[in-house]
């Protein structure tokens, strides 16, 4: 064990968004009423698409999985960031940290591969529609998933086990309102090297081949939708891929200004604005980005708001 500064920490102080004592209650009351947004959207979304026959096709498998990941992700940040609002001083043991960061890197690099595969399944939609049903018929949808998660397993396994290999400072106070790798290698008293290196190679790879894929995916859906003679048809085609693309643009952005830079004080400050998008705001606007502009989920809301009046 080190001596002096250097220790095995027990635990680690969440820095928080903010320091001002007169922000935390304005804070708290903000991100509460998000929170509960996003659990009823995505719950709401879920539930919807599992009891509407009509929704299940590919497209709403992947929607449910996406709004699933959101809950989650959102899950595993957001009530520990409630508590430390009100809290005097915001601890989290080591162990705690640990298991938040592990879930947060699972739920967040899913996100990544549930997005390309759900520009995968627009573009046979759109492109190859004779051919749609066995393209993306259930056995292939369903290994889908499961490799979008078993690559979030596996990124987020790596990232946390070589974490737990280094020595962190005994003043162990994390620049940031959640336990994130950046803000946590600033804290380490070894050497990070390794560490960086995948994070580097892993962002990288988690960002730029899943943008790959729906950068490719719209190529072919664009030029497919230009081909439409129909104008009703052009409207409807691009309707239906605007809401991903606005979801994926918001996402990506926000995890790549966070990731794909230097781990200095001063870009941890600035990536704590853009983390709030992607673990905080993107889930919450993904099932309103969803069901508002999507003509199938309002009719099937109509629908049990209906049936639920009848009652």
């Amino acid at each position: 064990m080190a001596t002096g500064n250097h220790c095995k920490v027990a635990e680690f102080i969440l820095a928080g968004l903010s320091e001002q004592p007169g922000l935390q209650l304005p804070l708290f009351i903000l991100f509460l009423g998000i929170y509960v947004v996003t659990v009823v959207g995505n719950l709401g979304m879920i539930m919807l698409i599992r009891m509407n026959s009509h929704l299940h096709t590919p497209m709403y498998y992947f929607l449910s999985s996406l709004s699933f990941i959101d809950l989650c992700d959102s899950t595993v940040i957001t009530p520990k960031m409630l508590a430390n609002f009100v809290t005097e001083k915001s601890i989290i043991s080591y162990p705690e940290c640990m298991t938040q960061l592990y879930l947060f890197l699972i739920f967040a690099i899913a996100e990544c591969y549930m997005l390309a595969a759900m520009a995968y399944d627009r573009y046979a939609a759109i492109c190859k529609p004779l051919l749609y049903n066995v393209i993306m018929s259930s056995k292939i949808c369903i290994a889908l998933v499961s490799g979008v998660y078993t690559i979030g397993v596996f990124c987020a396994t790596i990232h946390t086990g070589f974490l737990m290999r280094i020595q962190f400072y005994k003043l162990n106070v994390i620049n940031h309102y959640f336990c994130d790798l950046p803000p946590l290698l600033n804290l380490a008293c070894s050497s990070t090297y390794a560490n960086e290196l995948l994070v580097l190679c892993f962002g990288t790879f988690n960002i730029f081949v899943p943008s790959l894929i729906i950068f490719t995916s719209y190529v072919f859906i664009i030029a497919s939708i230009l081909h439409l003679r129909s104008t009703e048809g052009r409207f409807k085609a691009f309707r239906t891929c605007s809401s991903h693309i606005l979801a994926v643009s918001i996402f990506f952005g926000s995890a790549a200004f966070m990731y794909l830079q230097s781990s200095s004080v001063s870009s941890i400050d600035q990536g704590k604005v853009s983390s709030v998008f992607y673990t905080i705001v993107v889930p919450m606007l993904n099932p309103l980005i969803y069901s508002l502009r999507n003509k199938d989920v309002n009719i099937a809301l109509k629908k049990m708001l209906e049936r639920k009046t009848c009652m």
